[in-house]
């Protein structure tokens, strides 16, 4: 089970997150795309920086995998654009919040954290908010077909729901 996860800020505070996975093709785009659906439709986009970026940079300047972007349009989500960034030493000093996907990915942002002077990120596992106390979410590129892409949405959803009712 994880650990429950604090709410930090305010309600009238502006307020960012920055998802982070391995190469920013899969998890971390579609969790950006799910919580910026969400803030977009509570008409909360004006108080709210929502961005993804990867670990690696093996896919810097890629649009995201074509099965995370199939299974973002199957739920509705049909006008997201990305291309794959780097997480960088700057995004602690410019985020409230940088969430990994999984246990790897929160400690390399551990370790860019040290070399960030003066951040003020909290970092934090994502899967924390997950209701069903699924701490990390799984990487779904080496599955074959959508079914583990969805079973990652709707594990997304389940924590981009919980995370914007802690912080609004």
């Amino acid at each position: 089970m994880c650990a429950a996860a604090s709410n930090t800020t305010t309600a009238s505070e502006h307020k960012s997150v920055l998802f982070v996975c391995l190469g920013n093709i899969c998890r971390s785009p579609m969790a950006e795309a799910i919580l910026a659906d969400m803030v977009k439709k509570k008409g909360l986009s004006d108080k709210w920086k929502v961005e993804s970026a990867a670990v690696i940079d093996y896919h810097v300047g890629r649009q995201p995998d074509k099965r995370t972007l199939e299974t973002l349009k199957k739920f509705g989500i049909t006008e997201y654009k990305h291309k794959a960034r780097q997480v960088t030493t700057e995004d602690f000093r410019n985020f409230d919040y940088i969430m990994g996907m999984d246990a790897h990915n929160v400690c390399d942002l551990k370790e860019i954290e040290s070399l960030a002077a003066d951040g003020k990120a909290v970092v934090q596992m994502f899967g924390m908010y997950d209701p069903e106390g699924e701490c990390e979410v799984p990487d779904p590129y080496y599955e074959k077909g959508l079914e583990a892409f969805e079973q990652v949405y709707e594990q997304l959803t389940r924590c981009c729901t919980a995370f914007l009712r802690r912080n609004t």
